[in-house]
């Protein structure tokens, strides 16, 4: 008897549907959750079982399960329920070994590595970590160890993923890695680590939302387009809302303390904690939107395409800072150019950032837009933005640079930053890119070099101690325009400096009186 096509696929559907809705307890397979079994294996095993069926949920009971690496299929949902904690072992051999990549010269171990994850997964479709469990990455390690465990999750070149409600404590080099993952869902996650929360890399169509980040060591939520697949593949078509990005002490954010006790990350400069794309920056970022974010004791916004990507068409809008250890934003266009030979300088254009609010922001460095010469950052829109600065610092302290201030972690190999002119800003092109690569800068509020179609509107810089440095300097700079631009300005100070600028506009601004000049050499406005 012929069946009809459409029952046929009905049928299918269902069957489908039905080997969807199986469950898989893991304890049905042996894993005993006291936190001193080894549960891996067990754990695997009801991942086997699952994927024969056609797909199901793999569920965790309340326990803790001691593990080693724990392999998706596809189809799979992993449910963890409240109660229940997967605890990452601290021996070597529970864990899969890394596997070989012939790109990985181009970033970091942890970039270019998946199987030595407490969970991991590759060239999977359809699958699920859900449920108010705990992945505790107690026996990963941060760094790069070469045996062992190094992250919490990761996925290459999956589709259809989700990730939700779970809470990750001390993930490792990477809380989540998702590498060349197409559709991509984080949502109520949170996370509390000692490096990296959520790095994204090379992905397309994801959705970052109602998730909370404490990284004091290293980013909180980070996009990148690394070399690691073994080609340039673009980040784009990312929205990332609602979220809280922090550098509390480790542990305090998933215990409510929220201890501020840590001073420094590794790198010497304040707690990180940011939202951050780059520095890994081959492949392209476009389509990109961020909103509704709480950057609390942590680094600014930051935005960097230092070897070869172009960072086109970016939204942020409604961000609060507060207590921010370096640049509240930072736009960095440079050459590091970690990206196989031939690769051009890339690019930073179309970007709005607009309805911000800072308070107590480190002074040194202020905010910075900063190209190369002859590669200017392109058509930046800066528009309500209201930054309150700590302020105390002068023209005098950016010609000394003097080592109580000035963070040295990236240069010490170079003698570190050496006095200098006060607007004798080094361009250090080739450099990892961190506010901190300039030393003290020579403005408080925005440091704008090598760019052009600039906007600024509705912008207010302000200080908590006077600063005398100028609000404002601006260097090879192509077609800019102020708008209700206001800054504080210490007795004596200046309100702006400009070098090599054409086409300046300004209007109803407390830096300049209303104009238009076409071509500026050297020129002070008190």
């Amino acid at each position: 008897m012929r069946v009809h096509p459409g029952i046929r696929l009905l049928v299918l559907t269902l069957i489908t549907l039905a080997a969807q809705a199986a469950t898989f307890n893991i304890k049905d397979f042996g894993a005993i959750g006291d936190g001193k079994t080894l549960d891996s294996p067990a754990i695997n095993k009801a991942i086997e079982a699952a994927a024969a069926a056609g797909g199901g949920t793999v569920v965790f009971p309340a326990g803790t399960y001691l593990s080693g690496s724990i392999r998706l299929k596809s189809h799979i949902t992993l449910q963890l329920d409240s109660g229940s904690v997967i605890e990452a072992s601290s021996e070597g051999p529970a864990f899969d070994a890394p596997e070989p990549n012939e790109s990985n010269k181009f970033q970091d171990f942890g970039h270019s590595h998946w199987h030595n994850s407490l969970i991991w997964g590759e060239s999977l479709e359809d699958i699920a970590i859900t449920g108010s469990g705990l992945l505790h990455g107690k026996g990963l390690t941060r760094g790069e160890r070469q045996q062992g465990g190094n992250k919490t999750i990761a996925l290459k070149l999956c589709r259809n993923v989700t990730l939700r409600d779970f809470a990750i404590l001390n993930g490792g080099h990477f809380g989540v890695l998702a590498t060349g993952v197409e559709n991509l869902t984080i949502d109520n996650l949170r996370i509390d680590t000692n490096r990296d929360g959520l790095d994204i890399d090379s992905c397309r169509n994801v959705r970052i939302s109602n998730c909370s980040v404490n990284a004091p060591n290293d980013d909180a939520i980070v996009l990148k387009t690394s070399h690691a697949l073994g080609y340039a593949k673009p980040t784009e078509n990312v929205t990332i809302t609602n979220c809280l990005v922090a550098g509390y002490d480790i542990g305090s954010l998933l215990d409510g303390t929220n201890k501020r006790t840590l001073t420094r990350a590794p790198d010497r400069d304040g707690p990180t904690g940011r939202i951050k794309l780059g520095t890994e920056s081959e492949g392209d970022f476009r389509n990109i939107t961020i909103s509704n974010i709480v950057f609390d004791r942590s680094r600014g916004l930051a935005l960097e395409s230092v070897d070869g990507s172009r960072i086109e068409d970016v939204a942020v809008s409604n961000l609060t800072m507060r207590d921010v250890s370096n640049a509240p934003i930072f736009l960095r266009l440079g050459a590091r150019m970690r990206a196989p030979e031939g690769t051009p300088v890339g690019a930073i254009r179309r970007v709005s950032i607009t309805n911000v609010v800072v308070s107590d922001a480190d002074p040194r460095y202020g905010s910075i837009l900063s190209g190369i010469p002859g590669h200017e950052i392109e058509d930046v829109k800066l528009s309500h933005i209201t930054i309150q600065y700590r302020g105390g610092l002068s023209l005098d302290d950016t010609a000394k640079q003097p080592a109580n201030l000035v963070n040295t972690f990236f240069y010490r190999a170079q003698g570190g930053i050496p006095p200098r002119e006060p607007y004798a800003t080094p361009e250090r092109e080739k450099e990892y890119p961190e506010p901190s690569m300039f030393g003290l800068l020579p403005a408080y509020g925005f440091f704008i070099r090598h760019a052009k179609g600039i906007e600024m509107d509705h912008i207010k810089l302000t200080f908590a101690k006077d600063d005398t440095r100028p609000a404002l300097v601006l260097e090879d700079v192509k077609g800019i325009e102020l708008d209700h631009v206001q800054a504080q300005k210490a007795a004596g100070a200046l309100s702006m400096r400009m070098k090599d600028v054409q086409g300046f506009v300004v209007r109803d601004s407390s830096v300049a009186p209303d104009g238009r000049i076409d071509q500026i050499e050297p020129r002070e406005w008190k």
